[in-house]
């Protein structure tokens, strides 16, 4: 039985993902659907948190809209998410980044790791 299900959720994973970590910034490229109409959104911040493995794998990106912060989860594995495009690796030490809810600004700017 269990091997079942391994096969069906292997069947389902995306093939071609980019290597990113939490704290790099990345662009989100979702599809829409308006009506009967459906078009490419990108959403653009940091990574905040990744949980979860396999098919049930999801990532949670912030950014900043008009001085308003806005989270967004996406499952990793999922139709919706066309692509994913790492803008740049930030350095941490944590898994999560929940401390930069509480940040505004400069405060909340993760440092680039230089290679």
């Amino acid at each position: 039985m269990n091997d079942i299900i391994k096969k069906i959720e292997d069947a389902q994973l995306k093939a071609e993902l980019p290597e990113f970590r939490v704290g790099d910034t990345i662009k989100v490229y979702a599809k829409i659907k308006e009506g009967n109409r459906e078009r490419t959104q990108v959403f653009e911040g940091t990574v905040i948190k990744r949980q979860n493995g396999g098919v049930k794998e999801t990532f949670t990106v912030r950014k900043f809209s008009n001085g308003i912060g806005v989270e967004k989860s996406w499952p990793l594995h999922s139709p919706i998410v066309e692509k994913i495009e790492v803008v740049r690796h930030g350095k941490v030490r944590r898994a999560k980044l929940y401390y930069l809810r509480e940040r505004v600004g400069k405060a909340a700017k993760v440092k680039e790791k230089v290679k």
